[in-house]
């Protein structure tokens, strides 16, 4: 069983007294059904199923006519009802609130599951009507420690192919593998869960910056860049409000600077990471073999591998994660975890002499600890497998 600590929070949850909404929220194709039927599975209550993922868009009577399934299945001593990709449903959260608040009120011993594919928009939803209601379960990509476990996958591997289980399958054929990355979750995710769910007022620069993000993985680029890289790009404005969308699609993160102070931080050129590598690797050129002796490449690929983790790690936490540069000195992350900081500098293979960057910001802020991951620091693969909570206790 993978995303097994998901699992124990969710049955636990769904077992005690209390009745909240529970909600899963994360990217295309990480367990999010899975979980949800294990867990009706586990609780051992009549339950109900429903998926708004149709090809033609569900209304609120759909809502409605499946949590009255839910409420039949409930007076026979309790009942668990799971939607999933409810905010596909235009104002889907007004009419949750409006249905839970009327079985609260009377007593029904009906529990939900909400899941759903865009944790920013699910999120916008929760907060807009249903505050107080809910709990919130991120579940994010698969990391190398579950993909080892369920594909026997290396590092490497894992690197290249990055944490989709739905395609492991398929990697002994790239250019398959590839089509079904591009297809079925790039494709899918922006014009299904962003750009039909969200005001998109230029929906192919959307696409350019995402392109551009899986480009420029692991490298800081500018918001002014960025306007001199893409064709009518419009304002800064615009662009850091498509890279919060990918962000909360589970696609590409610009991570900020680790400055001390939040207002610089805010304001600071991002550092893009795809969430997953092979967001990368699919609309790469370069084959498996050939991507691991180009040494560049191979070393930016480490790199967005390691930031991978350390974001999908923190969903959820109270955990922060940034960048550190000045004076043309840098270093690759900054963990934050309340006043203890960890920079993490990544051995990723390329060209590169010494670590000025981690003495500098040691005279600077005077860390909990430092870590340096790969050559003679700690092997890729160990970092990977370890709880980053380990590294701020």
């Amino acid at each position: 069983m993978y995303k097994r600590p998901l699992f124990q929070t969710l049955r636990s949850r769904l077992t005690e007294p209390r009745r909240f909404l529970q909600v899963l929220a994360g990217p295309r194709q990480v367990g999010k059904t899975t979980l949800a039927r294990q867990a009706m599975e586990a609780v051992r209550i009549r339950s109900h199923y429903a998926s708004a993922d149709e090809p033609t868009l569900q209304d609120r009577n759909w809502i409605e006519q499946q949590w009255d399934l839910g409420r039949l299945k409930a007076k026979d001593g309790g009942a668990l009802l799971v939607l999933d990709e409810v905010q596909k449903v235009s104002g889907w959260s007004e009419v949750v609130k409006r249905l839970w608040d009327e079985d609260t009120a009377k007593g029904n011993p009906l529990k939900c599951v909400l899941l759903g594919s865009s944790p920013l928009l699910v999120q916008k939803g929760l907060t807009e009507s249903l505050a107080g209601r809910f709990e919130v379960l991120h579940v994010t990509h698969w990391s190398f420690t579950e993909m080892r476990e369920a594909f026997g996958w290396d590092v490497d591997r894992y690197v290249y192919f990055g944490g989709y289980p739905g395609a492991a399958s398929l990697i002994e054929d790239r250019p398959r593998w590839a089509r079904y990355i591009v297809d079925s979750l790039i494709e899918t995710t922006l014009s299904r869960d962003i750009l039909l769910m969200s005001r998109v007022d230029k929906p192919a620069l959307l696409r350019r910056l995402f392109l551009l993000g899986c480009d420029y993985s692991g490298q800081i680029l500018s918001y002014q860049k960025m306007l001199g890289q893409l064709q009518d790009a419009g304002n800064t404005t615009t662009l850091a409000h498509y890279l919060e969308l990918l962000a909360g699609a589970g696609m590409l993160k610009g991570v900020p600077k680790f400055s001390g102070k939040k207002v610089l931080q805010r304001g600071s050129s991002p550092k893009f990471h795809v969430l997953n590598t092979a967001l990368m690797t699919s609309q790469s050129r370069l084959s498996y073999a050939a991507a691991k002796k180009d040494r560049d490449y191979w070393g930016r690929l480490v790199e967005s591998a390691v930031g991978a983790y350390l974001l999908n790690s923190i969903a959820g936490t109270m955990l922060e994660l940034y960048y550190w540069r000045e004076r043309g000195q840098e270093v690759d992350f900054v963990l934050q975890s309340g006043r203890r900081i960890v920079p993490i500098e990544v051995k990723s293979g390329r060209a590169r002499e010494g670590f000025p960057g981690m003495e500098s910001f040691e005279k600077n802020f005077r860390p909990h600890r430092r870590l340096l991951v790969g050559g003679q620091g700690i092997p890729l693969d160990e970092f990977l497998a370890t709880p980053i909570s380990n590294w701020v206790e």
